[in-house]
């Protein structure tokens, strides 16, 4: 038997983690089996473990994609810089996470499973890293930009919990932006 392109491959482990995620998002990491991810990918089990490792593994890579997605719709709202940029992109994150199709993936089985630390790290490299560079850029933020991140980060994160479980989504923007306001020295 032949073995697949490099081509294929990343053809193959792209429909794996196409699948894995709306099963993640719909179910929840706790009820997602392999077996049913290679079942409904149209892979065998031994594919999913040669692209992903584990479960954890499939996990991981479906929550970078979430990421990513995210991270994307933050820097499409939010192109230029200043201001007006923190405060598009701050709402873009927010509207983008509680997205059923990675809020459960992002928000809640994400830091459960991958662990805080390493879900904050991953958020880091994605979004997180759009808001320090934009906060750096400011010059007349009140306070060190790392901090203000942090704060409006959780912030965010927070409300988007929020408006998950059936919050106001029109009053948690409007109270982040409060707060984006505030920043200003």
């Amino acid at each position: 038997m032949a073995r697949a392109t490099k081509e294929q491959s990343e053809v193959t482990a792209a429909q794996i983690r196409t699948t894995a995620r709306r099963l993640f998002a719909d179910l929840g990491y706790a009820d997602v089996s392999l077996e049913r991810v290679a079942e409904l990918a149209g892979v065998t089990r031994g594919a999913v473990y040669h692209h992903f490792g584990s479960k954890l593994g499939l996990f991981t890579a479906v929550v970078d994609d979430a990421q990513a997605v995210v991270a994307a719709a933050v820097a499409e709202a939010a192109p230029d810089d200043g201001w007006t940029a923190i405060e598009a992109g701050s709402l873009a994150f927010m509207r983008a996470v509680v997205d059923p199709s990675v809020r459960r993936v992002l928000l809640v089985d994400g830091p459960a499973v991958l662990g805080w630390t390493a879900w904050r790290s991953m958020d880091e490299a994605h979004s997180g890293r759009l808001l320090v560079d934009g906060l750096g850029a400011l010059d007349d933020l009140a306070v060190d930009p790392a901090a203000a991140a942090a704060l409006l980060n959780g912030a965010m994160n927070e409300a988007a919990l929020w408006i998950a479980a059936g919050g106001d989504a029109a009053l948690a923007e409007h109270g982040v932006l409060r707060m984006i306001r505030s920043l200003r020295s």
